[in-house]
């Protein structure tokens, strides 16, 4: 299934959840879960939801209208949002993360046992992280700062920066733009930076702005570009 296709039926799932959701949830309350607390989940429409440092929630978070904030040591399953933010703070635990219009922000020393997709958003992968699925937008950069990811790596028309150390084991993809609804006329940035390894290509199916440095590892450059359209650098970035 192609990236754009991945997203609309995102942006259709997430939007349902304004039907789905059961008719006890805190429709217009923000919801909060306290340090070490033991929760079932917690689903509210037009507010946020925050979980507290070591808390563990065996259910799904989900919002319409609001952000979810995870805290230090927390343990969570799956976390989505339609219009928000979703922040895990360091050495958390989680499922999937999923947003339509909001960034997504991972701490550091987590571990994401599933995929992270926005649609509109920025998407931070921070230092010694890991995403045992892929991490995907249409619109906002992704930034992978000394972390792995399992599989793909893919965007249409946000930058993608693997740097830090980090690893991608799968491809790192740029779609090609097929309707003007997804274009926005700027050529993407792709970095990937001294010490960091892409184990699969650099799959670029529209033209973007290459960097590689002369200390990183690439599998090769394949689609509208080769190795030899990309800009190699020496230093600590291009």
């Amino acid at each position: 299934m192609s990236l754009k296709i991945r997203k609309s039926v995102l942006f259709a799932g997430l939007a349902a959840l304004v039907f789905s959701l059961p008719a006890y949830s805190n429709d217009n309350k923000s919801v909060r879960i306290d340090d070490g607390a033991e929760s079932n989940g917690a689903s509210t429409v037009n507010g946020s939801i925050t979980v507290g440092k070591k808390a563990t929630v065996t259910g799904s978070l989900s919002t319409v209208n609001g952000s979810i904030r995870v805290g230090e040591g927390s343990r969570i399953e799956d976390a989505s949002t339609v219009n928000g933010s979703l922040r895990i703070s360091d050495d958390s635990h989680t499922e999937d993360l999923q947003t339509v219009n909001g960034g997504i922000r991972v701490g550091e020393q987590v571990v994401v046992d599933g995929e992270i997709t926005a649609v509109n958003g920025k998407i931070n992968v921070n230092t010694g992280s890991s995403v045992d699925g892929e991490v995907s937008n249409v619109n906002g950069s992704i930034v992978l700062s000394g972390s792995t990811v399992a599989r793909d790596v893919s965007t249409v028309n946000g930058d993608i920066r693997v740097v830090d150390g980090a690893v991608v084991k799968g491809d790192v993809i740029v779609e090609e733009v097929s309707n003007s609804f997804f274009g926005n006329g700027k050529k993407p940035t792709v970095v990937i930076g001294p010490g960091s390894r892409v184990e699969g290509v650099l799959l670029l199916k529209r033209e973007v702005k290459l960097y590689i440095s002369d200390r990183a590892e690439v599998g090769g450059v394949e689609g509208v570009m080769s190795m030899d359209d990309a800009v190699r650098f020496s230093g600590d970035r291009p």
